[in-house]
């Protein structure tokens, strides 16, 4: 481009910045807009949609597994026992901590005082305080009657996966040998008194959850001291070590240890021993529907060796309504002075002991129908070696006032019993067993004196309106062979006894009680000579209070 193109070109361009400044600063401010029509934008990222699907409704009804603790009772071979007053009113438990007191006083000069206290917080830790005092005067010269009983018992947990359990108390029973002929026989109180004082103790302790090992065990031992007005004395000391592990869900393996020691110490007579142990080794197999142990349990009676069976078993049928049970066990069961005196307290002092060995048999159904009706049914066969039985000591000194204690080397026992309950919620409830007995094969006595053959209880309980219920209890039975004094035997006259009470609430913490007992006015014997209370009666009140638990 030559010079003067040059300048024209620089001429030129300076115009037009002139121009274009000059519109800038004009006054009209005008205003330039650039549009563009593309603006670049990102594309919305593809998004997962969580709709929620509802189930479909299960119409079909679900079968639930149950397993509840039968709550029937054993129907093994056990003498029975009554005191001269049929007097049975209430008895002390376990309170969740709710505390009583319960006043009273009856016909035949009856005080009647019970209490029971609970602390702590129950579920840690916690005790129970229980006593009782109940006496009585029947019409007949000496017919008198005392018990007197004092309990306590209390656990408590530790941090290392223990729970200890303490019991202690007293027990004091008292009764005079009112069966004197003839009736215008006097006689000093002292000889006719028949007390019995019984110190015991219990400490035991037991693992909450298993070890990491599957082992569950449960040491206790337990003491009992007893003493009379003649200054005889027994000491018995117990020490169970159980233990159990569990393989799986359906194995388990228990194997314990029990020893039973007794001495009785008469006055100025050498002291006698009793000793007793065994061992339980036993394999169980548990589901669902079927619970069975098998196992042995070798036995040592003062160095005699005896091998007993240990086989149980519960099978539920097809029909879960009813559940088999067999078993084939066997056992030693202790004779002891407290033992005896706690069936019989007439009895004179024993001058030795055999324990008797019980070995049975036996079959039966247990289950319930329905929501409120439960029943049991069981047969059996049970062989006892040395059963004790008592005679009346027909001296020229005692005069049947007193029973002897007679060792009978072998009985045959076949039994049959049954349970049925029926219950709706805390309405209503009534509960009835009864046992049927057949004694043969004696070998040194003509018959099994004092064992009862046929023997009926039941017991009712009945809301009738929000505050006030009726409860009732009847006991029956056939009579058991009694020795008479020419050595021919006789048959005591069966019993039938029914007792009846109301109770009802007068203010929140504050009820009225009133029992009756032997309401027909029935005049029978438990044991020969010595015909228990007819109709009577008490009454009193009952104050209850509660501790506040912290949470």
């Amino acid at each position: 481009m030559s010079k003067i193109g040059k300048i024209f070109f620089a001429t030129t361009i300076g115009l037009f910045v002139f121009t274009y400044v000059s519109f800038a600063q004009d006054s009209s401010k005008r205003n330039v807009t650039i549009t563009s029509s593309f603006k670049p934008v990102l594309k919305d990222a593809a998004k997962i949609n969580f709709n929620a699907t509802p189930p479909v409704a299960d119409t079909t009804k679900p079968k639930l597994q149950y397993n509840i603790p039968n709550q029937n009772l054993a129907l093994g071979y056990q003498p029975g026992s009554l005191k001269p007053l049929a007097l049975d009113i209430d008895s002390g438990g376990r309170w969740d901590n709710s505390s009583y007191v319960k006043l009273g006083i009856g016909s035949l000069r009856t005080p009647y005082l019970q209490m029971g206290i609970s602390l702590g917080d129950g579920k840690t830790a916690g005790v129970n305080i229980f006593a009782k005092h109940v006496s009585s005067d029947g019409k007949i010269d000496f017919q008198d009657f005392t018990n007197t009983q004092v309990k306590l018992g209390g656990f408590f947990q530790t941090a290392k996966n223990l729970e200890w359990n303490v019991n202690t108390g007293f027990k004091q029973d008292k009764t005079w040998k009112y069966a004197i002929t003839p009736v215008s026989l006097t006689l000093p109180d002292d000889s006719l008194k028949q007390s019995f004082n019984t110190y015991f103790g219990k400490v035991g302790f037991h693992n909450i959850n298993k070890t990491s090992f599957g082992l569950s065990y449960s040491p206790e031992i337990r003491i009992d001291v007893m003493s009379d007005d003649n200054k005889n004395s027994e000491s018995n000391t117990v020490i169970n070590l159980p233990l159990q592990k569990t393989i799986g869900n359906q194995f388990g393996v228990n194997l314990g240890v029990t020893f039973d020691l007794t001495r009785l110490s008469p006055e100025n007579k050498a002291a006698l021993s009793n000793t007793m142990w065994y061992i339980s080794p036993s394999v169980l197999y548990k589901t669902s529907k079927i619970n069975v142990q098998a196992g042995i349990r070798p036995s040592w009676d003062n160095k005699t060796f005896k091998m007993f069976p240990n086989i149980l078993a519960h099978v539920e049928m097809p029909d879960s309504r009813f559940i088999l049970q067999a078993g084939w066990t066997g056992y030693i069961r202790k004779t002891t002075y407290q033992y005896l005196a706690s069936i019989n307290p007439w009895l004179d002092l024993p001058t030795s002991f055999k324990n008797t060995w019980i070995e049975e048999r036996f079959v039966g159904l247990k289950g319930s129908v329905g929501d409120h009706f439960t029943y049991s049914a069981k047969a059996g066969y049970t062989k006892l070696t040395n059963q004790p039985l008592f005679i009346n000591n027909y001296s020229p000194e005692d005069g049947g006032k007193t029973f002897l204690v007679v060792n009978e080397p072998r009985i045959n026992v076949l039994t049959m019993g049954g349970q049925v309950g029926v219950a709706f919620q805390e309405k209503f409830s009534w509960l009835a067993d009864w046992q049927v007995n057949q004694y043969s094969g004696l070998k040194v006595n003509d018959k099994a004196w004092g064992l009862l053959p046929v023997e009926l209880k039941s017991a009712m309980r009945l809301q009738i309106i929000k505050d006030l219920w009726l409860k009732g209890d009847v006991f029956a039975w056939t009579g058991p062979k009694y020795l008479k004094a020419d050595g021919s035997d006789g048959r005591l006259k069966g019993a039938f006894d029914l007792n009846a009470g109301l109770e009802f609430r007068i203010t929140k913490n504050l009820n009225l009680w009133t029992q009756f007992n032997n309401i027909m006015n029935k005049s029978y014997q438990r044991w020969n000579m010595y015909p228990v209370y007819g109709f009577n009666f008490a009454g009193g009140i009952v104050f209850s209070f509660d501790q506040s638990t912290k949470k």
